[in-house]
């Protein structure tokens, strides 16, 4: 099978970036032939640069002719596409399906619906725009504090939505847990076409029998994040939390009583203090996609504490494989911290489910035979159709 990989990668590099380069070796490995055409946000430079972009954003034809041109040039079987925001768009799919190949579409967040694509507002989750007119975020300014910003991602959305975009031209879908296809399938996607699919992490081996020590924050330092809730849960506990990772609200955190904030670390430092903690702490106030740090956590043999929202409610068992507490409740958040480290046997009980649950779901070799399964489910309907209006 020939699979071409579209993604527009951010300006700073996250998650996402990284689980494009991770599935693209998993496909070659599994014995496909793999291309990944890239755009970067590092190349809009100049403010003629920026608003070109946002009036080109709906459509973005400098994108989709690089696409096309891949296309003809490369001849794949399926072209699947990660982001595509603003550098190249949903237009894509529609002119990659007229060339032939099947289209797929990976919703690593909310911005086919959401012009801040995290569902989120005011620090709780909005759902205004899912089934709703896009242009309501414009009066919030929900991409990056800019209503121009917001405008022109909302104009996106709407075009879309209206041409049919999502409903016509993309074969599959693929969500990152259940949880986001119903709310996806709320915002107008067929159900049929959405199939779930988490992102793969290579096993990083058995966890260790030592005793462990420590609660382990690992993420981006910001609001929807839910730091802040962390602060003031760990200005109540006995011992620190350890916190890894950069972001804005740093400062807010520095000299913080019962926060030892250890900045952004190498991958191995990071692997090593997971696979020590008693937990790992997710007190997010937002819906989530699939943060990889439970995957990561998870294969460390690390129970997770997380807020009871979103995906994180689907992907913690509560009691079994970790903890869930009501989001922005810093009491409740301090007390199962406080629960874990007082009962070593049970959170290492817990380690050991989640361990499980990850070498059940989340391996490599696990989560690259189901994507090649719905690239052939793709190609299967997309025969069929062919057939059928002949």
């Amino acid at each position: 099978m020939r699979v071409l990989i579209v993604h527009n990668h951010y300006q700073i590099r996250g998650g996402e970036d990284a689980v494009v380069e991770h599935e693209a070796a998993a496909l070659a490995a599994a014995g496909c032939t793999v291309e990944t055409l890239a755009f970067h946000n590092d190349d809009i430079r100049t403010p003629l640069d920026r608003l070109r972009t946002a009036f080109e954003a709906p459509h973005a034809p400098r994108g989709v002719a690089r696409v096309v041109a891949a296309v003809e040039r490369f001849r794949p079987d399926v072209v699947h596409a990660h982001n595509t925001f603003p550098l190249v768009s949903p237009a894509m799919h529609g002119a990659v399906r007229a060339l032939g190949p099947v289209t797929v579409q990976t919703l690593h967040n909310f911005r086919l619906a959401c012009a801040g694509a995290m569902l989120m507002r005011d620090g709780a989750p909005c759902e205004t725009c899912l089934t709703g007119s896009s242009y309501a975020a414009v009066r919030h300014a929900c991409y990056r504090g800019s209503r121009i910003g917001t405008f022109a991602v909302a104009r996106m959305i709407d075009r879309h939505r209206r041409a049919g975009t999502w409903t016509r031209d993309v074969d599959a879908f693929v969500a990152l847990t259940e949880f986001a296809r119903g709310r996806f399938i709320a915002a107008g996607l067929p159900a049929h076409r959405i199939f779930v699919k988490p992102n793969g992490l290579p096993d990083p081996g058995p966890p260790h029998d030592d005793p462990r020590d420590g609660i382990l924050y690992a993420g981006r330092l910001s609001p929807e994040k839910g730091v802040e809730v962390l602060k003031e849960a760990a200005a109540r506990l006995a011992a620190p939390v350890d916190v890894a990772g950069e972001g804005p609200l740093r400062a807010v955190l520095e000299g913080a009583p019962g926060l030892t904030l250890l900045g952004a670390l190498p991958r191995p430092e990071m692997r090593d203090r997971m696979g020590r903690a008693v937990a790992l702490v997710v007190p997010s106030l937002w819906y989530e996609g699939l943060p990889m740090v439970v995957a990561e956590s998870f294969a460390a043999g690390t129970p997770v504490i997380a807020s009871r929202i979103g995906a994180l409610a689907g992907l913690i068992e509560d009691g079994v494989t970790g903890l869930l507490v009501a989001p922005g409740d810093p009491a409740a958040l301090a007390d199962a911290i406080e629960r874990l480290r007082a009962r070593p046997e049970e959170a290492r009980r817990m380690g050991r489910a989640a361990r499980a649950a990850y070498l059940r779901d989340w391996t490599e070799a696990a989560t690259t035979a189901a994507l090649l399964s719905i690239y052939r489910t793709a190609l299967a309907a997309r025969l069929r159709a062919q057939r059928e209006s002949a």
